[in-house]
């Protein structure tokens, strides 16, 4: 079993996830390999990642390296974060990977300010970085091949967004992640995603 690689670089991603299934597993994933690529990672969310997971996903890069990971409180405005961002994108050197971990609310519609805010980030950022806006998907009652609704999915993709999405098909370590309409069936272990 090998450890997953992604192409993403400049892409913009829309990652709806099912609750608890490894969003922030997959958001450090990417960051760890920014930064073993070279690259510097901003990190924004309301909570910082648990620091143990950090340390297993993270365990494989040297001190120096994995302080090109800045993290950043992302509270309140998403209209000032989105400025932030972007000033620092420009101002550090090697900025890479961009990741919004929880950017919205965890149910309900997301209102149309912040997606306003998401595309606005995703059109202004330098072309070769990767941008990453994980949230909670929705729970569809339906007989679908997918139980999950994407909230805001229409509005993120005119934005410019891929529309990823992980959820976990069975009890275990199995995630199924859809990217951009092609399912892969993964596993999540200590040091990130492995194909299955």
């Amino acid at each position: 079993m090998s450890r997953m690689s992604f192409a993403v670089d400049g892409t913009r991603i829309h990652l709806a996830v099912e609750g608890s299934t490894g969003g922030t597993t997959l958001g450090l994933h990417l960051a760890a390999d920014t930064i073993e690529q070279g690259g510097r990672v901003l990190w924004a969310s309301p909570e910082m990642p648990d620091g143990v997971r950090f340390g297993q996903l993270f365990e494989h890069l040297s001190l120096a390296d994995s302080s090109r990971f800045h993290a950043m409180n992302l509270v309140g405005s998403l209209t000032q974060a989105v400025g932030v961002l972007l000033e620092t994108s420009t101002a550090l050197p090697s900025v890479r990977l961009i990741v919004l971990d929880d950017w919205c609310e965890p149910s309900g519609r997301i209102p149309a300010a912040r997606v306003k805010d998401a595309c606005t980030l995703a059109a202004s950022l330098d072309s070769n970085i990767t941008l990453v806006l994980i949230s909670k998907a929705g729970i569809d009652a339906g007989d679908g091949d997918s139980l999950l609704t994407i909230r805001g999915k229409s509005g993120m993709e005119e934005g410019g967004y891929q529309v990823w999405t992980l959820e976990r098909p069975k009890d275990g370590p199995e995630r199924s992640l859809t990217i951009d309409g092609d399912k892969r069936l993964c596993r999540v272990q200590d040091e990130g995603f492995y194909e299955s």
